[in-house]
């Protein structure tokens, strides 16, 4: 189980408040005489261990670190730095930091790896200003204490902020890396499995289809160029996920498509997207379409409507056929029938875009897709 490039920090943070909490422990003691009621620092000081092992096993769970349990961190930070009138003079604070000075960075540093920078600014200053108003309260002078303990929480937090973005970042990345050599694998498995199989099942279709000639060679000529296609993505050369540079006219991929049983229609402008969203458009739509050849009687036509809107654009595939019974895509899936859901929804869902299917018994059926422009 991967532990995640944070978790070193947020050990860090957890031995921070330890070290804290004992240098709390010891201006205490050495302060003592300073303190008009002791038991009210004790007490503070009780509260402060309980939080620390409280908060050190909380945010020990990724899942708990957000904004409310940073919430309840900064309450507590606080409380403690107020409750220093409740035990101390005004001369305390000539002599030493409020009871909780030190150990209140540790909420801050928790603020800079959940909230950020901009949130760990906040925090110190309101720092500040507690600090100013707890003085005030108690009739204590203001020192040079004050800013000095403003400025290292700026310091601190905007360090630990900055690092726990980089730290995000590098885990995006990792994750990235991993799942990429998982898909490169995946492929290479499927490149095995399906070379002494459907590979040479094509190649075989494809020259007898040639020697048979007649109809028998359109079968060939058609097994030879799915052949090529699925060499080109098992073997890496066809890469879906990556970007192609440049763009398309969507209209003229899919008028290729154009027969006597398929009508295409268009604007009369060029409908231009990228080139790799172009192409992924047109592929879905012609996995649509042998849909319609494979699954509906022999004949049946089928009609492409493109509508290029400011919104996005919208390819229909509507179909004169039977119609598709309830839940028999769902059923295909399950079966592991999956040609209309990795061939349209996947490539589709990949673009960012989204697929609609409208259809029932002796209805049709009409495949819409919309695709909007970023």
């Amino acid at each position: 189980m991967s532990l995640g490039f944070d978790v070193p920090l947020w050990r860090t943070f957890a031995l921070y408040r330890a070290a804290a909490l004992a240098h709390a422990l010891f201006l205490i003691i050495h302060h003592h005489e300073h303190l008009i009621r002791p038991w009210p620092a004790w007490s503070v000081l009780a509260v402060m261990a309980s939080w620390t092992v409280v908060s050190t096993r909380l945010y020990a769970r990724p899942h708990l670190r957000d904004r409310r349990m940073l919430t309840v961190d900064l309450l507590v930070a606080f409380g403690c730095l107020f409750a220093t009138g409740l035990a101390a003079g005004p001369h305390y604070l000539t002599q030493a930091a409020p009871l909780s000075a030190y150990w209140f960075a540790g909420a801050v540093l928790a603020t800079g790896a959940i909230a950020g920078v901009r949130a760990t600014v906040l925090v110190a200053l309101l720092y500040g200003l507690g600090d100013l108003v707890l003085r005030d309260l108690m009739g204590a002078a203001v020192t040079g204490a004050t800013l000095r303990g403003v400025v290292l929480l700026l310091l601190a937090g905007t360090a630990v902020g900055y690092m726990a973005r980089v730290a995000h970042r590098a885990e995006e990345r990792f994750a990235r890396a991993v799942e990429l050599e998982a898909r490169m694998r995946e492929r290479e498995q499927i490149a095995r499995s399906v070379h002494d199989s459907v590979l040479q099942v094509l190649t075989l279709v494809h020259r007898r289809g040639e020697e048979a000639g007649g109809e028998a060679a359109e079968l060939g000529r058609m097994a030879g160029e799915q052949e090529v296609r699925l060499r080109a993505l098992i073997s890496g050369i066809e890469a879906p996920v990556q970007d192609v540079p440049g763009t398309g006219d969507l209209r003229e991929l899919l008028r290729a498509q154009e027969s006597s049983l398929v009508s295409v229609s268009g604007p009369a402008e060029p409908v231009e997207l990228s080139e790799r969203a172009a192409r992924e458009l047109a592929a879905a739509v012609h996995a649509a379409l042998d849909n319609v050849a494979a699954h509906c009687p022999e004949g049946t036509r089928a009609w492409v409507l493109v509508e290029d809107e400011d919104a996005g654009v919208t390819v229909s595939v509507r179909d004169e056929g039977p119609g598709i019974a309830e839940g028999r895509l769902e059923s295909a899936r399950s079966e592991g029938r999956l040609g209309f859901a990795r061939s349209v929804l996947g490539r589709v869902h990949d673009l960012g875009g989204s697929v609609e299917v409208l259809t029932g018994p002796g209805e049709g059926t009409e495949v819409e897709i919309h695709l909007p422009r970023s």
